[in-house]
């Protein structure tokens, strides 16, 4: 094997969402092994703010501004970056939201709200790219699913539902555009110490851990939360040629939570 298989040199990397957070941690892993990254938010503070972080890296990234979750913004994308950068070799399906709310309590506008930023714009990028990497001979998808691809939780019903959905279809592009050399794959992390989990890692007045962070703790094997940069790593190997015989596979990043029923109390 040649470890040259891991590089990304002069492949185009699209990573939705991608100004801060998860995204941004695996658009600087792909841009470290040589791609040239492309992201988008959805307004311009996110973007420029997104730019001075990737540049303050030693990144020179191009922003852009498309909700992922509207067609025509997003095809308008696509031939941006077609045309100043060049064909998207890469695409990370990042972008996404979630609304804690118990299923009784929660509308259905919000129910659909969450399945179509998180759900429905994986499906509309992954369309708007897969003719480019069939015309270019080769392509790698990878959606960052969830453990909640597999388990569901108190509050996390539509949030649960289109995870669930995006597990099989990423199973389903690598189904139908295998042949063509398109890999697409996903991530599913597990709970990644982030500004929006910061709340929950907080001590509490008497010193001790806050009641979900003991949760996570005792529930993980490796006894920590994940960092976004634990990401990185597995993202660069599903968009190298290291892992193209690798296709509509959940790639769960989670510390091992998943293969741990959790100690006897």
């Amino acid at each position: 094997m040649d470890m040259k298989d891991f590089r990304l040199d002069g492949k185009v990397a699209l990573v939705t969402g991608a100004s801060y957070g998860i995204g941004f941690a695996i658009a600087c892993g792909l841009a470290a092994a040589g791609a040239t990254i492309c992201f988008n938010d959805l307004t311009p503070a996110h973007k420029e703010k997104g730019l001075a972080a990737y540049k303050e890296k030693g990144i020179d990234a191009h922003g852009y501004i498309a909700d992922v979750t509207d067609e025509e913004q997003v095809a308008n994308l696509v031939k941006q970056i077609e045309e100043e950068v060049g064909t998207i070799d890469i695409l990370v399906n990042n972008a996404g939201i979630i609304k804690r709310i118990p299923m009784l309590d929660m509308s259905a506008a919000d129910f659909r709200k969450v399945v179509d930023v998180d759900l429905n714009a994986p499906f509309i990028m992954a369309k708007a790219v897969i003719p480019g990497m069939i015309k270019k001979g080769h392509g790698k998808i990878i959606n960052i699913c969830s453990m909640m691809s597999e388990l569901g939780r108190e509050t996390v019903s539509a949030y649960a539902a289109a995870k669930g959905g995006l597990k099989m279809l990423t199973k389903n592009i690598a189904s139908e555009y295998g042949e063509y050399n398109i890999q697409c794959n996903g991530i599913g992390p597990g709970y990644i110490a982030t500004p929006q989990t910061a709340p929950l890692r907080e001590p509490q007045p008497d010193g001790s851990r806050h009641p979900f962070d003991q949760f996570i703790i005792a529930k993980t094997p490796a006894a920590r939360w994940g960092e976004a940069e634990d990401l990185a790593g597995p993202a660069v190997f599903l968009a190298s040629d290291a892992s193209n015989f690798v296709n509509g596979h959940i790639l769960y990043v989670d510390g091992g939570i998943l293969a741990y029923i959790g100690k006897q109390p």
